[in-house]
């Protein structure tokens, strides 16, 4: 009797229930006549493992010894066939993770370092807009340079700047492809920017209002309403629209306004709370806007909430005014170069950029308070109208 391939197509077709083996470990196992499965018995480090190859009669009998061939082979390599082919399933599996499920769990690993756990949408929208509506259903190992390239070509140079934010997320959800153990090219942004070229279109900056002519536009702000006295307040300190709209009294204590490290640009550093000193005038725009208070921010919408940039935006395009609201920050750095020899550090820590590297901020522990208390004060004569004498800052 053969010791392999006893059984025959025809053969196995004919034979009934029971356990039928077609030798050297391969066996047909018959629930009834027409159906069964096929086993493979064979003999690991000392141990005996069965191995399902299918289902008879959907895998033919040739099928059945192909496969337990290959099986054999990976038992003469010193391994276990039932983990190589499961193995193999988790790594297929891992390997047809679409972009869209990629995508979304990078952003929620990355909420907690996001402004407001990135609730504003601002981290995600250029995937979300741009990306994923052409590439998320693609296995993310399978995309490549081309796949990118086709994706943001058409706003590669019209809109330069969202195209370099998607671009830069979708870098990110590579890493984030391989930390969990996926296959993807890491170099395939890299080699889209190539294929793309550099984009010709330049972002334009946000208008601003000449620093001479601030002054004329502030006292027009004389109304009492919530949107003027948080444009006053705007002007005056020179911070970003998100930390002013959402002030907060409790935030205010003597002439110093602490806006929390989640209201600041960036990623939430628990270090990062940032002192505004208030101005004599900035503080009688505070004291005016606690009349408007609800639950304790100073500067509430109409309905809920509070108000919108486009709330301010809008006063100035009714009045076809070019600048806009975030422009005001621009004016001061603008005073202060040209009317003033305030220092480079003291001028950039005004507007609350980082100064420095991360070694030279270490060993730094002054936010220049002080001195920009004194030039804040100047820069409230100026916008009233009553001082446009040049400063002279001492460093201290």
């Amino acid at each position: 009797m053969r010791a392999s391939n006893r059984l025959s197509a025809k053969g196995a077709a004919a034979l009934g229930a029971g356990k039928h083996a077609d030798g050297a470990g391969l066996w047909l196992v018959k629930d009834e006549p027409t159906r069964g499965k096929w086993i493979l018995r064979v003999t690991v480090h000392g141990r005996r493992r069965e191995m399902g190859l299918g289902a008879y009669p959907a895998v033919s009998l040739a099928e059945a010894r192909k496969s337990a061939d290959t099986a054999r082979a990976t038992v003469r390599a010193g391994l276990d066939p039932i983990k190589e082919r499961q193995r193999a399933k988790r790594e297929a599996a891992r390997n047809l993770h679409v972009l869209n499920d990629i995508a979304r769990d990078a952003f929620e690993s990355r909420k907690a370092e996001l402004k407001g756990d990135g609730k504003a949408g601002r981290w995600f929208s250029p995937l979300a807009l741009h990306v994923l509506p052409k590439l998320g259903k693609l296995p993310v190992a399978d995309i490549d340079q081309t796949d990118i390239r086709d994706c943001l070509a058409p706003i590669w140079h019209t809109k330069a700047e969202t195209a370099q934010k998607a671009i830069g997320r979708l870098a990110i959800c590579l890493k984030h492809a391989a930390a969990l153990g996926l296959q993807v090219d890491l170099q395939a942004t890299d080699k889209a920017r190539a294929l793309l070229g550099k984009p010709r279109h330049k972002p334009a900056n946000i208008p601003a209002l000449p620093w001479r002519e601030v002054p004329a536009f502030y006292a027009s702000l004389c109304d009492g309403t919530v949107t003027h006295l948080a444009l006053r307040l705007l002007i005056l300190t020179g911070v970003r629209s998100a930390p002013l709209r959402f002030m907060h009294i409790s935030q205010v204590e003597g002439d110093v306004w602490t806006v929390p490290a989640a209201g600041m640009k960036g990623r939430v550093d628990a270090t990062a709370d940032f002192r505004v000193p208030l101005s004599d005038e900035a503080l009688a725009v505070i004291e005016a806007a606690k009349a408007h208070a609800r639950e304790g921010y100073l500067f509430p919408s109409v309905k809920k909430g509070v108000i919108s940039d486009a709330t301010m935006a809008r006063l100035m395009e009714r009045r076809e005014m070019e600048a806009r609201p975030h422009g005001f920050r621009s004016s001061l750095r603008d005073w202060l170069a040209e009317a003033t020899d305030a220092p480079h550090d003291v001028a950039e820590t005004m507007l609350g950029h980082v100064v420095g590297g991360s070694v030279e901020r270490a060993y730094r522990r002054t936010d220049f308070l002080e001195q920009r208390r004194a030039l804040l004060a100047r820069w409230a004569k100026h916008v009233t109208g009553q001082s446009g004498q040049v400063v002279r800052m001492v460093q201290g």
